[in-house]
């Protein structure tokens, strides 16, 4: 199938050729000579004048990989140097695990801890270990002026803040009956006042000076989909973490909406089941039921969630936003 054919100089053209494997070349000015590009596609090229300055080309398509071949793009790498991202909840479990891999990448993090006794041991020896700088900060991520003072400390000594992962949460398993206020309180305060607190504290902080690239991603659940199930047709009691969770997923979007103009990016990720401390003294049953469940047979390992997460962080993911990405192993296929 004849395409239009192209006037370009002769040196451009020559070149190109040659990167694509020609076979044979014109020489006499006027001379029409068919060159046979492999295996796509066909070409016709007349010189124009004598002093081969423009030649005169016209492509005889085979197939849709036809010369010119596409341009390659650059290796995909992500890197998070001379970056901060911070992490709340990021000494243990899931959150850990993004810490970890945050500094692998190149970047500088600050964990945010409520109350643990070994969060500044375990910060630093991440630092330690991948030659970037770490902190421990503790803060209840409920505490909206803490939060602030926390955000702008850690933009002073680790920053600038370019990121941040809202991974802090809680949950209380009890059968719907037995749920207090308290209860209500102690899972919605952490799971979506604090996520609120620590992402509008650190888009507050984007916006105040102009800085039109940072990404939040918010630790959700695939829990926000479904009833989490103890064994077959048995719900696990924990409503109040389940509903949280699908507060969470719409909050996303609510912020993601609002801050898009900023150039402030807000995307959740969904883990499904995950190998964490929290899990580990789950009943062995509950464990092999649930496993059995999902389409890959297993609970994920914490780094297979990361992934996602610095995907979601970098520059690759820059035209991302309002999403929520579920790394369940096939779960919610069911």
């Amino acid at each position: 199938m004849p395409v239009s054919p192209l006037l370009i100089p002769s040196r451009d053209v020559l070149q190109a050729f040659h990167a694509a494997r020609i076979v044979k070349r014109f020489d006499a000015p006027g001379r029409v000579t068919r060159l046979v590009l492999l295996p796509a596609c066909q070409i016709s090229v007349q010189k124009l004048n004598d002093d081969n300055r423009y030649i005169l080309v016209t492509w005889f398509q085979r197939n849709p990989t036809c010369f010119p071949p596409p341009t390659m793009s650059p290796a995909f790498t992500i890197s998070f140097a001379k970056q901060c991202i911070v992490v709340t909840g990021g000494n243990r479990g899931i959150g850990y695990a993004y810490t970890r891999a945050i500094a692998q990448s190149g970047g500088n993090v600050a964990v945010i801890y409520r109350s643990s006794k070994d969060a500044e041991e375990v910060t630093d020896k991440v630092g330690k270990e991948f030659g970037v700088k770490t902190k421990a900060y503790k803060c209840d991520v409920t505490d909206t002026d803490v939060v602030n003072k926390t955000l702008k400390q850690i933009n002073e000594e680790l920053g600038p803040i370019t990121g941040l992962i809202a991974n802090a949460g809680v949950s209380v398993p009890k059968p719907a009956f037995e749920l207090t206020h308290e209860d209500f309180k102690k899972v919605f305060d952490v799971n979506v006042y604090g996520v609120f607190n620590t992402t509008r504290a650190v888009a507050k902080l984007w916006s105040d000076q102009n800085f039109k690239k940072g990404s939040i991603v918010i630790t959700a659940s695939m829990s926000s989909q479904i009833i989490n199930q103890s064994a077959q047709n048995e719900p696990l009691t924990q409503v109040f973490y389940n509903s949280s969770k699908a507060a969470v997923s719409n909050l996303t979007k609510g912020l993601a909406a609002e801050w898009a103009s900023k150039g402030i990016r807000v995307n959740a990720i969904s883990p499904g089941y995950v190998n964490t401390d929290q899990t580990a003294y789950m009943d062995k049953k509950i464990r092999e039921y649930q496993a059995s469940a999902v389409p890959l047979g297993r609970f994920a390992e914490p780094r297979e969630i990361t992934g996602q997460a610095l995907l979601l962080l970098s520059e690759h993911s820059s035209y991302m936003t309002g999403g929520e990405y579920f790394v369940d192993g096939g779960q919610l296929i069911w």
